[in-house]
C-alpha cells in the first residue's frame, strides 16, 4: 500500500499548539458561574450546531437550564425577517472539553416563533411514541459508522493519487498500514464515557479511515439522545486534530463499503422466553411498511441511502425487504445467538449513517408496537 500523503488538505486547526489552552482551562471559575454548551440539530437534519452561555447559578437539574434562542436564518431553519428559533433543553451531559470546570453539554429541541417544532425537530414525535409504548420497554442500540476525511475530502491516510489496497485487512485491524487516526477514536471513546453516554464499544471498519462506535442499549429516548451528543463530541474532537468527520452513507463510490447506522431493537416480550415469536411478528409488520421505513432512515427520504443499499457490500437492496438469521445482506438480521436462545432482539440494517436516530426509533415503535 502506498503511504504517500498530501502535504495539503489539512485544517489550520492541526497546526495550533493545543497545550497552550491548558493553562487557561486551569483557571478557577467563580463559584456562582456555570458554562453551558447548548447543542441542537440544524435544518439539514444531520448536522449539529452549538453555542455557549454563562449561567449565574449552579444548575441542579434540567429545569434549571433556561430556554434560549438563536438565529435560525443562519441554520436553514427560518427567514431573516423572523429568525428567532427557541432552544428547549431536554438532556444534560458532563462536558468532556472542560472537565471538572463547572460546565455541561445541554441537548435541546428546536421550536419556531409560534411554538411549533421546527421541521428538523423529530424528537418531539419520537418522545410521544415512546410515552405511548412505555409499558413495552423498547430498547435500542445503534451502530454508528463514519469516515475520517482530510480537508480535500479524501479519506484520511489514503494515497494522494490512487487507492489503498482492497478491503480485507482493515476491519478491526491493527497496525500503521491498516488503521488511521486511532487517536481520535480513543479520545472520543473516553470523552463519551465521561459525558455519561452509554457508549458500548468501538472498532475499525471495513474501509480504511472508516470507524464505528456503538451506543446503547438504552430504553426509550436515551439511545437517540446519546447518539446525537456522541456525534457532537466526535466532530469537536476531530476538529482539534484538523480532520473532518463525514456521516455520508457512501463517501467513496465503487467497490467500498458504505456507512450505516444499524439499529438493534427489542421489546420486553422479545427479551423474555420464546420472545422469538414476538420478533417474527415484528418482522412481519416491518415487511409491510418497507417504503415508510426507507423514507424515515435518511434525512432526504431515501435519496442518500439509495447509494448505499445496493444489495452488495453487506447491504440489502433498497427496493426489497428481506430477513434472515446471521445474514448481513438482509434488511433485518436475527443474530445467531438470538435464533439459538429463541429470545433477544432484531437488527434493522437499513438506516443510513446520517440518519436521524429519532426518526428511526420512532418508526420502529410505531410499526412494531403501536401498529400504526
Amino acid at each position: 500500500m502506498s503511504r504517500t500523503m498530501s502535504v495539503l488538505g489539512f485544517s489550520p486547526n492541526s497546526r495550533i499548539d493545543k497545550t497552550l489552552l491548558d493553562k487557561f482551562l486551569r483557571l478557577p471559575v467563580p463559584e456562582n458561574k456555570w458554562q453551558a454548551t447548548y447543542i441542537w440539530i440544524d435544518g439539514t437534519g444531520e448536522y449539529v450546531r452549538a453555542k455557549d452561555r454563562t449561567l449565574t447559578s449552579v444548575p441542579k437539574s434540567l429545569k434549571d437550564y433556561p430556554i434560549w434562542n438563536y438565529d435560525g436564518s443562519s441554520t436553514y431553519q427560518s427567514e431573516g425577517a423572523n429568525s428567532d428559533i427557541y432552544l428547549h433543553p431536554v438532556a444534560v451531559y458532563n462536558d468532556p472539553f472542560r472537565p471538572g470546570k463547572q460546565s455541561s453539554l445541554v441537548l435541546c429541541e428546536t421550536y419556531k416563533y409560534n411554538k411549533e417544532p421546527t421541521e428538523s425537530n423529530k424528537r418531539r414525535v419520537c418522545a410521544e411514541a415512546m410515552e405511548r409504548a412505555a409499558e413495552h420497554k423498547p430498547w435500542f442500540g445503534i451502530e454508528q459508522e463514519y469516515t475520517l476525511l482530510d480537508m480535500d475530502n479524501r479519506p484520511f491516510g489514503w494515497p494522494t493519487n490512487g487507492f489503498p489496497g482492497p478491503q480485507g485487512p482493515y476491519y478491526c485491524g491493527v497496525g500503521a498500514d491498516r488503521v488511521y487516526a486511532r487517536e481520535i477514536v480513543e479520545a472520543h471513546y473516553r470523552a463519551c464515557l465521561y459525558a455519561g453516554i452509554d457508549i458500548a464499544g468501538t472498532n475499525a471498519e471495513v474501509m480504511p479511515a472508516q470507524w464505528e462506535f456503538q451506543v446503547g442499549p438504552g430504553e426509550g429516548m436515551k439511545c437517540a439522545d446519546d447518539l446525537w451528543v456522541a456525534r457532537y463530541i466526535l466532530h469537536r474532537i476531530a476538529e482539534e486534530y484538523g480532520i473532518v468527520v463525514t456521516l455520508d452513507p457512501k463517501p467513496i463510490p465503487g467497490n467500498w463499503n458504505g456507512s450505516g447506522a444499524h439499529c438493534n431493537f427489542s421489546t420486553l416480550a422479545m427479551r423474555e422466553d420464546n420472545g422469538i415469536i414476538e420478533i417474527e411478528k415484528a418482522i412481519d409488520k416491518l415487511s409491510k411498511q418497507h417504503v415508510r421505513h426507507i423514507q424515515a432512515y435518511d434525512p432526504k427520504g431515501g435519496q442518500d441511502n439509495v447509494r448505499r443499499l445496493t444489495g452488495h457490500h453487506e447491504t440489502s437492496s433498497i427496493h426489497d425487504f428481506s430477513a434472515g438469521v446471521a445474514n448481513r445482506g438482509a434488511s433485518i438480521r436475527i443474530p445467531r445467538s438470538v435464533a439459538e436462545e429463541k429470545k433477544g432482539y432484531l437488527e434493522d440494517r437499513r438506516p443510513s449513517s446520517n440518519c436521524d436516530p429519532y426518526s428511526v426509533c420512532n418508526a420502529l415503535v410505531r410499526t412494531c408496537i403501536l401498529d400504526e
